[in-house]
């Protein structure tokens, strides 16, 4: 069967341990708020080599940052080959587990946004063509003054199935995906990927994300915070900013997510559809944190697959203290409609 279920001890730090040990299926463990932890078995045969490295990393960044993780309570295993999952049940049905996927033959689109990457596009688009050779790459490309359209376009012509589509202006990374989405929903994808431009995401976990919603997930997370995720070359002050973002946007809206402001991402072309990702308005960081509660709302599954996570080597950095203004202030935001939601809700119920 392609979900099992694995606990380990509890973690009061939220710290990872490589050490756990592996248990046979379970029913699934209740995380409270209508939450269920699942894994989706990828590859038994490829040890979590990666695990032990994350725990020390993740030791040192919660002494760094001064403080001590939450309480999550018992956690998923992410053992061999596995992801870890979170289920919200929402207003939806828990599904039985699958034997076999729920597409066949999928159509996979990449959805690049880029602005001024002309070092990097050509070798993401080789390294998305090696790990999955049938995807279709979509640049998504803000008008960028450094000739990165034209990059693309030039190694379509050489891989095949690379198009790109030309923003007006700078719109900001909400807006090309929600131009990429549209564009892939109207190519007829079954499974649409987002992944950054810069090469801080490997494009080798894409099979692991494509087959975790093959098997039903609506959404498959490349997580930096799930045991053997790992976040390499960036400094104490960035991972523990990241790290408590994370935290406190999972916290204030229930997300139940480790990794809600993660980039490396593939959604299934129905839960797409079923969020009205067109009304998203969030931009930076905060669009991922939007999408996330959108897909939590409607009762979705979210699977997080580890990654390493690797600061860029070419090109500039897009993030600025704007950005992580506006995802703070999109959290709180989100948390006073929940809260104007159920009090309406409770209204109509007396």
């Amino acid at each position: 069967m392609p979900f099992t279920h694995r606990t380990e001890r509890k973690h009061p730090d939220d710290r990872h341990s490589s050490g756990a040990h592996h248990g046979t299926a379970q029913q699934p463990e209740a995380l409270g708020d209508g939450t269920v932890a699942f894994a989706l078995e990828v590859d038994e045969r490829k040890p979590d080599e990666a695990t032990g490295e994350a725990a020390e990393q993740d030791r040192h960044e919660g002494d760094d940052a001064g403080g001590h993780g939450w309480d999550r309570g018992e956690r998923t295993r992410v053992g061999h080959g596995t992801s870890l999952g979170v289920v919200r049940r929402g207003r939806a049905r828990h599904r039985r587990r699958r034997s076999r996927p729920r597409v066949g033959a999928v159509r996979v689109v990449v959805v690049v946004p880029t602005y001024n990457e002309v070092d990097n596009v050509e070798p993401l688009c080789r390294r998305v063509r090696a790990a999955v050779p049938s995807a279709e790459i979509l640049i998504v490309d803000d008008a960028s003054p450094d000739g990165t359209a034209d990059a693309a376009r030039s190694l379509g012509h050489d891989l095949g199935s690379i198009d790109v589509i030309d923003q007006p202006a700078k719109g900001g990374l909400g807006a090309a995906y929600r131009a990429g989405f549209q564009a892939a929903l109207e190519r007829g994808a079954d499974v649409c990927v987002q992944i950054d431009a810069d090469l801080s995401h490997d494009p080798v976990a894409l099979p692991a994300l494509i087959a975790n919603v093959e098997y039903g997930a609506d959404l498959a997370i490349g997580s930096r915070y799930v045991p053997g995720g790992l976040t390499v070359d960036w400094p104490w002050q960035r991972r523990a900013l990241s790290r408590w973002g994370n935290r406190y946007a999972a916290g204030v809206l229930g997300l139940a997510v480790n990794d809600a402001t993660a980039g490396f991402r593939a959604y299934s072309a129905d839960a797409l559809r079923r969020m009205d990702y067109e009304t998203v308005t969030a931009d930076g960081y905060g669009f991922q944190v939007e999408m996330t509660h959108r897909l939590v709302g409607i009762g979705g599954r979210i699977v997080e697959v580890p990654i390493t996570f690797s600061e860029r080597v070419a090109g500039e950095s897009k993030l600025d203290k704007g950005i992580i203004g506006e995802a703070l202030a999109l959290v709180m935001r989100l948390w006073l409609a929940d809260l104007r939601g159920r009090r309406a809700r409770r209204r109509r119920g007396g």
